[in-house]
């Protein structure tokens, strides 16, 4: 039986977040195809915030302001 090659490019990356009222979530996916370049993770930020605006916008709950972010 063939197996599949691994993808030598994945399609995600993972990330810490810790936020300013000490809560932290981990291993939060950002298409990796948004990051490298000149900006390098700093698009990682907008993606997760924009992931937080959409939990906040299904759950009714909204989470504190990023205070850092971090590969896992």
């Amino acid at each position: 039986m063939a197996r599949k090659k691994p993808n030598p490019k994945a399609e995600f990356v993972l990330f810490n977040v810790l936020y300013e009222d000490g809560s932290q979530t981990s291993n939060r996916k950002v298409p990796s195809e948004l990051l490298g370049g000149l900006d390098g993770d700093g698009p990682a930020l907008e993606a997760i915030e924009a992931q937080d605006r959409e939990i906040a916008e299904r759950s009714g709950r909204s989470r504190g302001p990023i205070k850092s972010v971090e590969r896992a």
